[in-house]
């Protein structure tokens, strides 16, 4: 028999809704020693958070998050909040003693992210577990290649290709939105989707980035405010507000061994829709993913004949790849949002056996690190910066 572990989810929105099919669908497809409960859902406004209740299947809703942390039968805190709150909600869950997850990044600056590091490791010595959703970690085809990594399936790591690329912002006349605000987002494509690419390049490797060199780069500072930020009901208006963060990152960086990496984050990559790319490349082979062909990692072995060698191409859909024995048939793909559901089901089971939920609000600070490294170096003329 498992015992029930209640959840509460604080904001809604695009990520409430990959977390909630993540909650959901997990303890189908696994075998879990504790059985997820999608108790609360907590927004501002009491309508939209019970309308986004019903689609997802939550049992009950509030507006008041500090209420519902203090309530004695939740167990953890699901934080899908614009960067600006996550630090004051996680530092209170955790005192409360509830597990936490966090959307990344951690935090908006390194000293929130710090300060969160530190009420999880004061939290972890009564068995309480912060974890960060990097859920990209989590896509089989990404897990498969960190393993191959780590049984030496290229050899030495010589060098780091990562990229990530996408096109919602390329229109000048598209709104503004919180993520545009570098008080509610803390930084641009740099926090919003470079984060993801400098975890996952940490992840695969096994290794942390030391310095960086980089550039940031606002393409247009101003935008049309949507009407409900000027209280016009949602209609168009011709006030525009000013653009506060970076619009592309680029930056080098160097990891332990002190391997080049190459990154680009960028939101004006005219027809690229969700382009997640990493190459790693070693003595002995090469590993290539792509998020817009999510099930497939190449594969080079340099240590077979030269006339046979290329690239292969491993459809990552075998019951003996990460996390695929939970789901379909060979050959049957996996999508989107099935990391969210490997994300609750690796939470729960850390929670039950009292081991690590990785990545760690540790490693979430490290990655806040690289971030404010990147943005001193860009600000420094793309001197090397130490993280």
């Amino acid at each position: 028999m498992t015992t029930e572990l209640r959840v509460a989810m604080i904001g809604h929105g695009f990520m409430g809704a990959a977390h909630s099919v993540g909650w959901r669908q997990a303890p189908a497809a696994f075998d879990l020693p504790l059985s997820p409960r999608m108790a609360v859902l907590v927004g501002r406004d009491a309508d939209k958070t019970a309308s986004a209740a019903r689609k997802w299947g939550w049992d009950e809703t509030s507006t008041d998050w500090r209420a519902v942390i203090a309530r004695d039968d939740i167990d953890v805190i699901d934080i899908v909040t614009p960067g600006e709150s996550h630090a004051e909600i996680a530092i209170a869950a955790l005192a409360a003693g509830k597990h936490v997850l966090c959307e990344k990044p951690l935090a908006n600056t390194v000293e929130e992210a710090e300060a969160m590091e530190q009420a999880a490791q004061d939290a972890a010595t009564h068995g309480i577990h912060a974890m960060v959703g990097f859920t990209y970690r989590r896509v089989p085809a990404v897990t498969l290649m960190r393993d191959m990594i780590a049984a030496g399936r290229i050899g030495t790591v010589r060098q780091v290709r990562a990229s990530y690329r996408q096109d919602w912002l390329a229109d000048p006349e598209a709104p503004m939105t919180w993520r545009l605000d570098k008080d509610r987002a803390g930084s641009g494509s740099l926090g919003d989707i470079g984060a993801h690419i400098i975890d996952m390049t940490q992840f695969v490797t096994g290794q942390s980035l030391t310095q960086v060199s980089a550039v940031l780069e606002t393409l247009v500072d101003e935008r049309p405010l949507l009407g409900e930020s000027v209280g016009l009901s949602g209609t168009a208006s011709t006030e525009r507000g000013k653009v506060t963060v970076d619009d592309v990152a680029l930056f080098t960086g160097r990891l332990e061994s002190g391997t080049l990496a190459t990154f680009e984050a960028t939101r004006f990559a005219t027809g690229r829709k969700n382009a997640l790319d990493i190459e790693i490349s070693g003595d002995g082979g090469a590993l290539h993913w792509n998020l817009e062909d999510m099930n497939v990692l190449d594969f080079y072995d340099a240590t077979q004949p030269a006339g046979e060698q290329g690239f292969t191409r491993i459809l990552v859909t075998e019951p003996e790849h990460p996390y695929l024995a939970g789901w379909w048939p060979t050959g049957h793909m996996l999508g989107y949002e099935h990391g969210f559901s490997h994300q609750a089901k690796d939470l729960v089971e850390a929670i039950a056996s009292g081991s690590a939920a990785h990545p760690t609000f540790t490693e979430g600070l490290h990655v806040q690190r690289v971030l404010d490294a990147v943005e001193r170096s860009s600000s420094n003329g793309s001197a090397w910066t130490g993280v």
